[in-house]
């Protein structure tokens, strides 16, 4: 037989699966002796049984419920719906994963016309007994007979109007009693049913309802957000209740043994006399902060801190605490590990150390990566009301406010006098570089969370929002609309990247800040990790926020957004548009050293560390006008000035653009593909490196350059290439003079490329894998296209597990990392390997690079920080594993 329900003092802490978070702690807290209301738990076993058998409790699991209620009734000397010594029970869910307030609770059951009598004889307090009575008609009415609690308010508001009273505990018990009867009458108009008054109905009716709420949309929804997995389902706690309402020696609160904002190791919580749970946080009274206990209840609040302490130690974290005073006697009602911010996180972590109660590698774990976000960007302060008007993807963290512009050039026009700018766009393309520099962040109608405009943005560290379609932009009047309301260009709007939230006007901000124990948590973390951490950066100014947050050297520098400078990009058109090898070479040679001075801007911002530098890997077309644009110009001008110089030059320009127009840019002629018929372009940029390396040199400073070749598919395009290079590097050698070492190496974002690694290594000093459009090209994706139309429903009706784009498909892109990396070593033993996709700062796809054997990840420089921890704790984590095997091992033995 399977055993579905346990008493309190037959688990633990170590069932949290079995008996859900609640439970666990219930069941651990009366092991080690507090004050914990008896009970019994329904495992998530049960759970899933009742969904099972068609949302319906089984016989076995009845007499099981039956069975623990009869040692409650032993245990508590009291009987369920025994008139002259009634016990009363609260039902309460709980999930193996904390979901706080997602699922339903229902207290005071056991109520009944004849019960409520003999409360009121046992207590001498009818006024208690007829509140706690109608606060049971109320929860149960709402939770299991689906009757909407406002009609309850209702009556009870217009009541308390109608008697002159301000508060609850003003009522008396006539009062109450003809609340109850108003009470009932709403259940029979609404529920079309008496009120259950057999105190056993109400108990299986109330465990249906919470399994049910496991279910609900708020439940969905927060498990989708939190990622946790839909068949856990919930346990469900029967526990005696205790009464915060009996009496002005009575109380409840909730209380953290920490500030779960700032860190600070100080009580923080909340407390009501003469109330129960639910009225702290309906907000119907104001709390007073727990430090005001101690003089209304010296003993209690001294007994409090010294469980808070206890409890703090044995769990070995922040504790989030419910309490019940019953006439001067202290019980616990619930603990669980608090929910924090990542500065209140940090700070925990790195004093619970200190306090000497967790080791180093506990405390790395103890903070989320993806927290970390919270604390390197400027956020919203939410003391201030947000007018939220659209909703996108929360594409890049961070908060920005600014006048809303349409056009790139418009927003360097306008950064340039000083103003604070977001720009706004359908979707964005390199030839908005410039504008994305000068704003303070970036919205797009179109596009998901790795398009251009995001990757750019959160290389950048500004807040970006994406795919926000409700967005009817109309650039040719220079608004866009949502629903009813219309933005002007110049109006003022405000956004939170973390979000997705676009609200209108100007919300306050709060900056930054990065506390001590902020670094030595990361130092903590540098000791710990064996994967290396590189930043994605393209200019001198990146590569020093890059060092700023600790990365180890650069891998990826994408030298196209070099090209999109608003001075260069009349050459670098000149370039595209040559008609000629001679004009060709002579646009290059004007921007050789404007790309020489990046680099040397670069390396010497990186004093030596590595530096990855990716060749021109963008189709041409992307840096010449729009087409469509083009075409209205063009025919604009024929309509009105057909001998117009700039008409030939119009027309000029839109049958070059025609002819490098691609139906396919992705898998067209772009990365080295453009190198191999425009070889002159890739040579031009390699000279531009090694010149780079020669002055840096010069000046005593190491550089460690790693030149990549992009898109490669077939050995023999490295090998063309590569040999590209080397001669470049040798014609500079040759004429400054100057010695140096660099790798040349490929990035590997194909599928033949991973899978012919064997071969491609022949070639290679380094694989660095670009799992964005290594993604693309597995799954057959556009990444823009699936993100804006059909990715979110994939994931919705579970078609896949989550997005690929943003948490690595281990089983598909991921196989193919792990072929490439066994493929390449087979060849070159020392083969150094990296990645330098978006997943390079993602959490999960860490673990799996660190797994995969990776030796670095590269992220852009404000996602560093978090890759450093979360490879802390994927070699923490391995260390972990292996310990148990070797411990099972043993046992086995």
């Amino acid at each position: 037989m399977t055993k579905f329900v346990y008493m309190f003092d037959e688990g633990n802490s170590k069932k949290k699966d079995l008996l859900g978070g609640k439970g666990a702690n219930l069941a651990e807290m009366t092991k080690i002796g507090l004050p914990v209301p008896y009970g019994f738990t329904l495992s998530t076993e049960a759970c899933n049984l009742y969904y099972e058998d068609g949302k319906s409790i089984s016989t076995e699991v009845k007499f099981q419920v039956l069975e623990a209620l009869g040692k409650l009734e032993e245990k508590t000397g009291k009987k369920l719906g025994d008139p002259s010594n009634p016990l009363l029970v609260s039902v309460r869910s709980g999930a193996v994963h904390s979901m706080p307030g997602m699922m339903d609770t229902v207290l005071n059951l056991g109520m009944n016309d004849d019960t409520v009598e003999g409360l009121a004889k046992l207590t001498e307090n009818p006024r208690f007994a007829y509140d706690s009575y109608r606060r049971f008609i109320q929860m149960f009415s709402d939770v299991v007979l689906d009757v909407d609690s406002y009609y309850f308010e209702q009556l009870l508001e217009e009541t308390r109007e109608k008697k002159g009273y301000t508060s609850d505990p003003e009522m008396t018990e006539e009062d109450w009693r003809e609340v109850i009867k108003g009470y009932k009458e709403i259940v029979m108009k609404h529920a079309r049913r008496t009120f259950p008054e057999d105190p056993k109905e109400q108990l299986f009716l109330s465990i249906s309802a919470v399994f049910d709420s496991w279910n609900n949309q708020r439940a969905i929804v927060y498990r989708r957000l939190q990622k946790i997995p839909a068949h856990l389902g919930t346990a469900v706690n029967i526990q005696s209740m205790v009464f915060g309402n009996m009496s002005n020696d009575s109380g409840t609160g909730v209380a953290f043994t920490r500030n779960p904002s700032t860190g600070e190791a100080k009580l923080y919580g909340e407390y009501l006399i003469n109330a129960q749970g639910e009225d702290v946080v309906a907000g119907i009274r104001t709390p007073q902060p727990i430090a005001t206990l101690q003089y209304e209840m010296p003993e209690v609040y001294q007994q409090f801190i010294d469980t808070c302490q206890l409890l703090e130690k044995h769990y070995q974290d922040m504790q989030d605490i419910e309490f019940t005073v019953e006439r001067g006697e202290l019980f616990i009602l619930q603990t669980r590990t608090g929910k924090r911010t990542a500065q209140a996180a940090i700070r925990i972590a790195v004093e619970l150390v200190e306090e000497q109660i967790i080791n180093k590698k506990e405390a790395i774990l103890r903070v989320d990566p993806d927290q970390l976000n919270q604390l390197l960007h400027r956020r919203i302060d939410n003391s201030y009301e947000r007018k939220q008007i659209a909703k996108g993807l929360p594409a890049s963290p961070g908060a920005a406010t600014g006048e809303v512009v349409f056009d790139a050039d418009e927003a360097e026009r306008l950064a340039k006098d000083g103003k604070k700018i977001i720009l706004v766009r359908s979707e964005t393309t390199p030839d908005d570089i410039h504008g994305i520099v000068a704003a303070q962040a970036v919205i797009t109608s179109r596009g998901g969370m790795t398009s251009h405009a995001a990757v750019v943005a959160r290389g950048m560290g500004k807040a970006c929002i994406c795919g926000c379609e409700s967005l009817k932009i109309d650039l040719k009047s220079k608004l866009f609309k949502v629903g009813t309301t219309t933005v002007n260009q110049g109006d003022m709007i405000t956004i939170d990247g973390s979000t997705g939230e676009i609200m209108l006007g100007e919300i306050p901000m709060i900056d930054p800040q990065l506390s001590d124990q902020f670094q030595v948590l990361l130092t903590w973390a540098d000791e710990e990790r064996k994967l290396g951490v590189r930043a994605n950066a393209d200019n001198p100014e990146d590569a020093k926020k890059a060092v700023e947050f600790g990365a180890g050297g650069i891998g990826l520098c994408r030298t196209e957004h070099m090209f999109m400078d608003i001075n260069r990009i009349p050459i670098v058109q000149d370039m595209i548009l040559a008609e000629t090898y001679e004009e060709r070479e002579e646009a290059l040679h004007k921007l050789l050293p404007m790309q020489q001075n990046d680099f040397e801007g670069i390396f010497e911002a990186m004093g030596g560390s590595p530096v990855t530098i990716r060749l021109l890997d963008p189709p041409l077309h992307e840096f010449l006008p729009d087409k469509e644009e083009l075409l209205v110009e063009v025919t604009k001008l024929q309509m009105t000035d057909i001998n117009s110089k700039d008409l030939k030059e119009k027309e000029h320009l839109l049958r070059k653009v025609r002819q490098l127009d691609e139906f396919n840019p992705m898998l067209g002629h772009r990365g080295c593909r453009m190198g191999m018929i425009y070889p002159e372009i890739y040579v031009m940029q390699a000279k531009a490196i090694f010149y780079a390396i020669t002055a840096v040199m010069k000046k005593g400073i190491d550089v460690k350059p790693e030149i990549m070749i992009p898109l490669v598919g077939h050995v023999n395009e490295l090998k063309e290439m590569r040999r590209l290079v080397i001669n470049a590097g040798l014609q500079v050698q040759e004429e400054t003079g100057q010695e140096y070492n660099y790798l040349i190496g490929t990035m590997v974002e194909v599928p033949r490329a991973a899978l012919t690694a064997d071969q491609i290594a022949q070639e290679a000093d380094f694989f660095s894998f670009g799992t964005n459009d290594l993604t693309q090209t597995t799954f057959g994706y556009s990444r823009d296209d699936a993100e804006g139309k059909f990715l979110q429903a994939y994931i919705d009706n579970k078609i896949l597990p989550k997005n690929p784009f943003a948490s690595l498909d281990q089983e598909g892109v991921g196989k193919l990392v792990e072929i490439g990396v066994k493929l390449g070593r087979e060849t070159k033993p020392g083969l150094k390997t990296g990645i330098c996709g978006e997943h390079g700062g993602e959490k999960s796809s860490i673990q799996f690079f660190h797994d995969a054997g990776l030796d670095y990840v590269s992220c852009s420089p404000y996602r560093v920080p978090l890759a450093r921890l979360a490879a802390a704790q994927a070699n923490i984590k391995n260390e972990q594993k292996q310990r148990v095997i070797e411990r099972q091992t043993i046992l086995n033995l």
